[in-house]
């Protein structure tokens, strides 16, 4: 089925009526943005409440944190008193059993391998500690 292009030729048109193509992308470009807000159902979900058993009062069964020093030479402290790696290791797995737990704080030289800062965070999760953290000086505040 083909058409003529109005000249006298009988060949078949060259050209694309683009005039129905545009008519129809409007119409579906309508249709969606009808159709989209109503496709945007929630599903309603009642959230359990949180309830607390047992009231933290500040200041009262608060844990003073345990620090950990790492020397540039592998030297341990323990609150800055020296120890050495099995001393470390038994007193970290007594204050794992405690409820609760107290903070693990490390300290390193500026200089120090970060080798031996792992081999102390390594030990201190192997004893079950859950909170081990790091010690760093403040940043400067630029003037």
């Amino acid at each position: 089925m083909a058409f003529s292009s109005g000249n006298d030729s009988g060949g078949p048109m060259a050209e694309i009526n683009v005039t129905p193509l545009v008519d129809v992308m409007l119409v579906l470009l309508i249709i969606f943005m009808v159709t989209t807000p109503l496709m945007n159902h929630k599903v309603k979900v009642k959230l359990p409440e949180a309830t607390l058993d047992k009231k933290v009062e500040p200041g009262k069964d608060k844990v003073p944190p345990v620090t950990i020093a790492v020397t540039e030479r592998g030297e341990l402290f323990w609150n800055d008193e020296p120890s050495t790696r099995q001393l470390i290791e038994s007193k970290l797995s007594v204050e794992a059993q405690k409820d609760p737990q107290p903070v693990i704080n490390i300290r390193a030289d500026k200089t120090t391998k970060y080798r031996l800062v792992n081999d102390v965070v390594k030990v201190a999760q192997a004893q079950g500690m859950r909170k081990v953290g790091f010690v760093t000086t403040p940043p400067k505040k630029s003037q």
